[in-house]
């Protein structure tokens, strides 16, 4: 019998979150995409639609403006919903705190702190009549602070206590919450960090194997795919040559 749930996946243009809609989409799920970048999305849209027998919604959605969150669901309402991969986040900058682009903190709890909690709260009562699954992703900074990091590390551990504190709410609901926090993740996320800048970008990575967006979908996937009387609560993974938030063997 055809699926009739979806996943929604927030950030979904580029990433994690486009890698997470290929591996489901190869599941057979049907996926609810969110990401500003509206031609990125119909892009996915028109490949994962082709290579697999699902349906993809895409919607543009600024969610660092919380009404565009509240319509977006509003939009979906009568849709079932069984997963959400909170995936949306970015970091900006890397100045010592009293140095740091006010805009640029403003930014960083808009979408890290602000819009995830909107779109999990929003999200809740449709996974409650699926029974399903929240996946945030946090990060090594929500457990480490670093130099240059303290928004960002502060809105990670957020995350982190976000997603324990839904587990105690959730218990009784039959909904599993699962924390994925990365290391060292190759994607666009240093490229947004130094504005563009990709040579400052590209050096984060040199001299070791980082992981790759890949692996995280994969580990996603593993989280969602255990039996519903298992609930992987966190899973922190990290590079093999990464072993802290700034320890990390470069050759």
């Amino acid at each position: 019998m055809k699926d009739t749930t979806y996943t929604i996946i927030t950030g979904a243009s580029s990433g994690i979150g486009r890698a997470c809609a290929t591996t489901l989409a190869k599941e057979g799920k049907n996926l609810i995409l969110l990401a500003r970048r509206k031609d990125k999305l119909e892009q996915i849209k028109s490949e994962l639609e082709e290579a697999h027998s699902v349906e993809v919604l895409i919607y543009q959605v600024d969610l660092s403006e919380i009404k565009n969150i509240e319509d977006f669901f509003t939009q979906i309402e009568d849709k079932s919903i069984d997963i959400l991969i909170n995936n949306a986040g970015l970091a900006l900058g890397k100045a010592s705190f009293e140095d740091y682009d006010w805009d640029d903190f403003n930014r960083m709890i808009d979408i890290n702190v602000k819009a995830f909690t909107r779109v999990a709260q929003l999200a809740i009562p449709h996974l409650k009549r699926t029974k399903g699954h929240i996946v945030n992703i946090s990060s090594v900074a929500g457990i480490e602070a670093y130099e240059g990091g303290s928004v960002y590390c502060g809105s990670k551990a957020f995350v982190k206590m976000i997603s324990k504190s839904l587990r105690i709410d959730l218990l009784e609901t039959g909904v599993r919450v699962t924390d994925i926090a990365p290391g060292a993740v190759d994607t666009e996320f240093s490229e947004v960090r130094f504005k563009g800048d990709k040579s400052i970008a590209d050096s984060v990575y040199k001299g070791y194997t980082p992981l790759y967006a890949q692996d995280i979908a994969d580990t996603i996937v593993f989280a969602l795919s255990r039996p519903k009387s298992v609930n992987l609560e966190y899973i922190l993974i990290m590079p093999t040559a990464q072993a802290s938030a700034t320890r990390v063997f470069k050759q």
